[in-house]
């Protein structure tokens, strides 16, 4: 029997992600932006939201399967993009792709992923997005959307938040750098966990794939591409330049990063077919509002103009239908399936779905419905 076998929530999976990391990359998973307000809130918001059940309905089959940008999925929700998934374990973001195709649901790269978005496409055949943003280099911008759309890529997700990076004083604590060094202060950790370290020295890549051609960050090393692509983190952009994305691309397009009715509007006008409610994961600025709190209004702004995918916090299946039943099309998660990650790879990823999925079948069930679209606002009460 294997330690997932005696996972049996997403918090099981977390404590398990943090006997098998060193502290610098569980940390790194963990942490949010300053006071951690904002990613504590996250999670902490959905018990200001109570299910109300309908009894004496049939609830013999249970259908989870939904529409998405396009997509059909076997479930209402999805992987985030996440950065860098070869800190948590070795098969990166391979194991992840494929556990979203055994699930049969979407799988997010990021620009910031381990593996290039072309190997990740040829790994699997379910829908992938890739995240992106709008660099200095408009040229590199142009690249990605061309190479994605060459390789089948179903949706592209502009995040928006990142301006320039939160300040996420654990990794400074912890002594977190990329690609991981052994320093005084990380030794300890990294001996405490002789396996991690096994793979890292058996497995030592550890690229930026997507921007590692570039000839103005060749010869750095890893450190170099880190620094290449904060400095292309663009200040000036505007909803002009989202305006421009969103026509280069010209297909379901996800916008990031809103929280305010204002941006969900102007998200609309430029074109975004979708919105990913998201703060980050508190990992940006913090004190800011979270993503379950921030549906109704959104909703109430835009009406059925823009799908709506609740990002940041999601911990049980109980909060995948509050959030549907306040006006969400899906969800997706990112700290999750990384504890998974981290917990034992692809097997870890698949068994933190699998809980998920259980649990939203459960819940659904005991609030006397058989499938996602039954949801209303009338099942979920703010308290």
């Amino acid at each position: 029997m294997s330690a997932l076998d005696h996972c049996f929530n997403i918090e099981h999976l977390r404590a398990l992600a943090k006997r098998r990391l060193p502290a610098p990359m569980f940390h790194y998973i963990d942490g949010g932006a300053d006071d951690e307000w904002s990613m504590k809130r996250n999670s902490n918001a959905f018990n200001d939201y109570q299910l109300l059940p309908n009894y004496l309905n049939n609830i013999e089959s249970i259908d989870l399967a939904t529409q998405v940008l396009g997509c059909e999925l076997a479930m209402p929700l999805l992987l985030a993009p996440t950065g860098m998934s070869r800190l948590f374990h070795h098969d990166k973001e391979y194991a992840v792709a494929r556990a979203a195709d055994k699930l049969g649901t979407l799988y997010s790269l990021s620009t910031m992923a381990t593996t290039s978005l072309e190997d990740i496409a040829r790994e699997t055949t379910s829908p992938k997005m890739f995240q992106i943003y709008i660099l200095k280099d408009r040229e590199l911008t142009r690249e990605f959307v061309q190479r994605c759309k060459a390789a089948g890529y179903k949706a592209l997700c502009l995040t928006v938040d990142t301006p320039l990076a939160g300040n996420r004083e654990r990794d400074l604590i912890n002594g977190m750098s990329m690609p991981p060094k052994f320093t005084l202060k990380s030794l300890l950790s990294f001996a405490s966990h002789p396996q991690w370290a096994l793979n890292l020295w058996r497995n030592p890549d550890f690229q930026l794939a997507n921007v590692a051609h570039r000839v103005d960050a060749i010869g750095k090393g890893t450190v170099g591409l880190v620094e290449y692509v904060n400095s292309q983190f663009d200040r000036s952009i505007n909803w002009d330049d989202a305006a421009w994305l969103a026509e280069q691309w010209d297909g379901p397009f996800v916008i990031k990063g809103v929280q305010s009715p204002d941006d969900a509007k102007k998200s609309l006008d430029i074109g975004a077919s979708a919105l990913m409610i998201s703060n980050h994961g508190g990992r940006q600025l913090d004190c800011t509002p979270a993503p379950i709190d921030c549906i109704a209004p959104i909703r109430e702004a835009i009406g059925d103009q823009l799908e709506l995918i609740v990002d940041g916090g999601i911990r049980r299946g109980t909060d995948v239908i509050k959030a549907l039943a306040l006006g969400a099309n899906a969800c997706s998660i990112g700290r999750p399936y990384l504890y998974g990650l981290a917990a034992g790879g692809q097997a870890g990823v698949e068994q933190a779905l699998i809980l998920l999925k259980t649990e939203i079948e459960r819940s659904m069930a005991l609030l006397g419905c058989n499938s996602v679209s039954q949801l209303k606002q009338s099942h979920c009460i703010q308290i």
